[in-house]
């Protein structure tokens, strides 16, 4: 069956990349995270002490950041790589998060990790979350996906994940941080969080993450039906 490409956007601990995860190991697809690409930048600017105003400093700063992912099969995690670093477990500390959002405004980031990504999906077959996935990135998706939820439910959410992460962060100060972050992301001048004309919306409210990926996957399958038995082809 032809291969079709999966964009899930929306707000942040909404259950964008768990889904996508799942979604695209059942559909044997490629997961790319494009939400842990922006981080890894975040984070390597805070490292290097990068002025995100200053254009001369960002472009050679892009020059130097080498981003891969790689399978952990111990853990079953595809992990991120900065410079031949393992850094999955850094970039989602909160310190990250409260940069990455600033970083990601940024036109010459975007433009660079856009481009990246488009290459990683040229064949097909990929599962990509983000903010701009479906509107920007590939606005030819055959599946589009935008996901909301309530508030509290966000960030309760975020705070059980840094808790597993060994992190403690008390739930307004998480609360602070999705509410400034939204903000950012749906008012940047550069390709602005919002739901595609096509795209289907999933509250995730109440539903489990498991309702979440089969409603998905249904969905995905009506696609690839669609696309392998396209009118123009019999």
């Amino acid at each position: 069956m032809k291969k079709i490409i999966v964009a899930i956007d929306g707000y942040s601990a909404c259950g964008k990349s768990t889904t996508a995860k799942i979604l695209a190991a059942r559909l044997a697809y490629v997961y790319i995270d494009t939400g842990a690409m922006y981080r890894a930048v975040a984070l390597y600017f805070i490292q290097h002490y990068i002025n995100s105003t200053n254009p001369k400093a960002v472009a050679e700063a892009l020059n130097q950041i080498q981003i891969s992912f790689v399978h952990n099969n111990k853990t079953d995690v595809c992990e991120t790589y900065l410079n031949g670093l393992n850094v999955e477990a850094e970039i989602r500390k909160m310190y990250v998060s409260e940069k990455v959002s600033e970083v990601s405004a940024i036109p010459a980031v975007r433009k660079h990790l856009v481009d990246l990504q488009q290459k990683l999906a040229r064949k097909r077959g990929v599962v990509m979350d983000g903010r701009d996935i479906g509107t920007h990135v590939f606005p030819d998706a055959e599946l589009k996906i935008f996901m909301v939820a309530d508030m509290n439910v966000r960030a309760f959410r975020r705070q059980q994940e840094l808790f597993e992460r060994k992190q403690i962060v008390d739930l307004e100060d998480i609360i602070a941080n999705i509410q400034s972050r939204d903000l950012m992301d749906t008012t940047r001048e550069e390709s602005p969080l919002r739901k595609a004309a096509d795209a289907y919306e999933i509250d995730t409210t109440y539903i489990t993450v498991e309702e979440q990926v089969d409603c998905i996957m249904n969905l995905a399958i009506g696609k690839m039906i669609e696309k392998e038995y396209r009118l123009e082809d019999i």
